[in-house]
């Protein structure tokens, strides 16, 4: 019932183009925070998952579909996508899923660009939403889990970067897997860049890209989250990402903070499985592209992120 009355009402303010305020996210997101805390069922808001003698084990030449999402970010999306020219794999074959909106000229500049490479193993698929549709992270992860038909899909953000050695790495451990969820024990990082930083000033370019791995240190993580999701293929096209979520499906007149990773693992009952990957590298930056800059809510973003950092 809860799942019916959802999907419907997703599908109305999609049909109308009605955006929920503000106060509609803060008020329904604080539930669905409390509900994942375990104090609601999830199999009220999800298809039962698929038991696991029922995946497919992880064959030995694994298919992985990789889920990003771009706004005025292009300046990080270009290391990301260069890292599969530069470093292709040769024991997976990987489809690169990039949600965007056509009114991000640079990103539509620079898919192209990118479009415009032969890489083995690799295959473009670039995806334009509606900017209201794209606001909403949850929306395009679902739709691409639910239609994909890849063994593995890997939710991540654009500031990811595959360097070299990440993809094989990552094909060695996914061998003989039915687990629903797993993340990479590990990431290397750069500390907080400004906008002003070379790196990020050198994406701007249509051109091929590479870090220098020295400038990134190593970190730990504990969980599935955010860009480290890696979602077992089978779970992806029975329940996709939070589609039972009405509000995690309802696109939204501006960006929406991206709580939906901490609703997914609630639904799959796991925190993830952590596995051994390398070359798995976060650029991080002070400056978000989803706020307009040199407003007030930007610089009060970027204040808060220096004082995380």
């Amino acid at each position: 019932m809860l799942l019916a009355w959802g999907r419907w009402k997703v599908k109305f303010m999609i049909h109308n183009k009605v955006y929920p305020p503000r106060w509609y996210d803060g008020i329904l997101g604080r539930f669905y925070r409390v509900a994942a805390s375990g104090v609601v069922p999830p199999a009220w808001f999800r298809e039962p998952l698929p038991p696991v003698p029922d995946r497919r084990p992880g064959p030995a030449v694994p298919t992985l579909e990789i889920i990003s999402h771009c706004w005025r970010y292009s300046h990080m999306l270009a290391y990301q996508l260069s890292s599969f020219v530069l470093y292709p794999p040769s024991k997976l074959r990987a489809m690169i899923t990039v949600f965007y909106a056509g009114e991000d000229d640079g990103t539509t500049k620079l898919l192209a660009f990118i479009g415009s490479h032969k890489v083995p193993n690799i295959t473009w698929n670039w995806q334009a939403l509606p900017k209201e549709q794209l606001f909403r992270r949850g929306i395009g992860r679902n739709r691409a889990a639910l239609a994909t038909q890849a063994d593995w899909v890997w939710m991540t953000d654009c500031d990811i970067v595959f360097h070299k050695g990440c993809l094989d790495s990552l094909a060695r451990q996914l061998v003989g897997r039915q687990e629903a969820l797993l993340y990479p024990r590990q990431e290397r990082t750069t500390t907080m860049l400004a906008d002003s930083c070379p790196m990020l000033q050198k994406g701007r370019a249509l051109q091929l890209v590479d870090i220098d791995t020295r400038e990134f240190s190593v970190h730990s993580r504990d969980r599935a989250k955010g860009a480290f999701q890696i979602i077992h293929g089978d779970v992806a096209r029975v329940i996709g990402y939070c589609d039972g979520i009405g509000l995690y499906q309802t696109p939204a007149a501006h960006w929406c903070k991206c709580y939906e990773d901490r609703a997914f693992r609630w639904l799959v009952g796991s925190q993830g499985t952590p596995i051994e990957v390398e070359g798995v590298c976060q650029i991080r930056h002070v400056e978000k592209g989803r706020y307009q800059q040199g407003t007030l809510r930007s610089r009060i973003r970027s204040k808060i992120r220096r004082m995380q950092e």
